[in-house]
């Protein structure tokens, strides 16, 4: 089922600030694992699973489903279509990209510049700008500003690709591998007994600035908060102290924007339930849900999962499928151990 929803999911457009579609897919697959599903202001969804606790205790889980992509800028006389970055793309990777431009009506396109053959010398030596760069979708300028507006969203049109050895490779995996986990672990506690009310939040905008956790839990004020995001997959050239291995089990943060008593917690479940697990270490701010999180009203005691991804930032980012399914579980047993406490002395420093 998992893998299902991974493919709905990646190959639904929701660039930052229009999540409505994927939240679609989010409902829809969240809705029978869930007693109630709420929409906020922002557009985040979340998905409530009572516990049995007479008073029980509130655990957020936050994972975003937004994706970095691109809007439209200007339409030239021709009627090519120049265009900016919403969030952190990478502008190498965007020359002969498929794209899809989200008007009045959605827009098939190519990105495109000019042919290596007329570079100037020099040209063949750098990188092509982004401002450089033009959406052909084939039409004039008459015909383009019937459909095509300036502010559009544009998305990167990719299809999840499956790899060997339960790996898959697609765009928006970031994060939404994470929604995915929070899928596996609704999934788990079906069949377990659990005190606890578990808020599971599809967050928006996390990449510009973690917009939609911060209402997010602000609403649900929980007694911990757990977000779920993707971190830097080991490649030959990378460092190997920055990075995680796929294959090898979720990364458990550690570090400043981490509650430490929950750090304990995640590992402990881990080794218990002999679920595989990495460490990463953050000195500072994640750059994930979990900041958000961490410094909303009186601030919440915070933990971190990263699935390992490599590629990040481009259309072809690549898991591994058994790392969603171990993350969902160390959730889980994570939120099952907490039966019976009643956290004061747990998220005491």
């Amino acid at each position: 089922m998992v893998r299902e929803l991974l493919k709905e999911l990646v190959e639904t457009h929701g660039l930052t600030g229009y999540e409505t579609e994927a939240g679609k897919v989010v409902e829809k697959y969240f809705k029978p694992y869930s007693d109630e599903i709420k929409l906020d202001k922002m557009g985040s969804l979340t998905a409530i699973k009572r516990g049995r606790a007479e008073n029980p205790k509130k655990i957020m889980l936050a994972a975003h489903m937004d994706e970095i992509g691109l809007m439209v800028k200007k339409i030239d006389e021709n009627g090519f279509v120049s265009f900016t970055n919403v969030g952190g793309v990478d502008q190498r990777t965007l020359l002969t990209q498929e794209v899809t431009i989200h008007g009045k009506k959605d827009l098939f396109g190519i990105i495109g510049s000019k042919p290596p053959h007329i570079l100037e010398a020099i040209e063949r030596k750098k990188s092509v700008k982004m401002e450089d760069m033009l959406i052909d979708v084939g039409l004039s300028k008459e015909e383009a500003e019937k459909y095509i507006a300036v502010g559009d969203p544009i998305t990167i049109k990719r299809r999840m690709l499956n790899l060997q050895n339960d790996m898959v490779a697609g765009k928006a995996l970031d994060d939404r591998a994470g929604v995915a986990v929070m899928y596996e672990c609704l999934r788990e506690l079906r069949k377990m007994h659990h005190d606890c009310d578990v808020y599971a939040v599809a967050t928006v905008q996390e990449e510009v600035g973690y917009r939609g956790a911060v209402p997010a839990a602000f609403a649900i004020s929980p007694d911990i908060g757990i977000a779920i995001d993707v971190g830097f997959g080991s490649t030959p050239e990378l460092p190997k102290d920055e990075t995680s291995d796929l294959g090898k089990g979720p990364a458990i943060g550690f570090g400043a924007n981490i509650h430490p008593k929950v750090y304990e917690r995640l590992t402990e479940v881990a080794k218990e339930y002999n679920i595989p697990w990495q460490q990463e270490v953050y000195p500072g701010a994640t750059g994930t849900d979990a900041w958000g999180m961490q410094v909303t009203r009186c601030g919440v005691a915070t933990g971190l999962l990263s699935i390992p991804l490599r590629y990040m930032h481009t259309s072809v980012e690549t898991i591994h499928i058994n790392d969603i399914k171990n993350a969902g579980k160390l959730l889980a047993y994570f939120i099952v151990s907490l039966n019976g406490e009643d956290l004061e002395g747990m998220l005491c420093y």
